[in-house]
């Protein structure tokens, strides 16, 4: 199975499945406004390419994206992924990527949750 991998900045990534790789993706891709940064996530996901460097946004993209995975992707895997044993391990790691959102540029006034 292939992994996805989304870089912040060096030092500073997520690793998961191919599979919560895209769903992680796809769940910005409706949401984002920049509909040419939306374009480059669907590209990703359609051809496999399994990366993601933030930086490859532009700024107002990149901040969006945080701000979409900081207000929406918990609720949005606990309705939407499916329910298994392995779903509160999911939502952890989807924690832990909202978690890296708080490093480096993206860091708010606001610690992590």
């Amino acid at each position: 199975m292939m992994a996805g991998l989304i870089v912040f900045k060096p030092g500073v990534d997520w690793t998961a499945t191919g599979g919560l790789f895209d769903w992680t993706l796809d769940f910005l891709i409706t949401r984002l406004s920049d509909r040419q940064a939306a374009a480059h996530l669907q590209e990703i996901v359609d051809h496999n390419l399994g990366t993601l460097w933030i930086d490859d946004l532009p700024a107002a993209a990149r901040q969006e994206v945080v701000n979409h995975w900081r207000e929406g992707l918990i609720s949005a895997g606990e309705r939407q992924l499916p329910d298994t044993e392995h779903k509160a391990d999911v939502i952890r790691h989807l924690q832990e990527l909202v978690k890296a959102t708080y490093s480096g540029e993206f860091a708010g006034p606001e610690d992590p949750p």
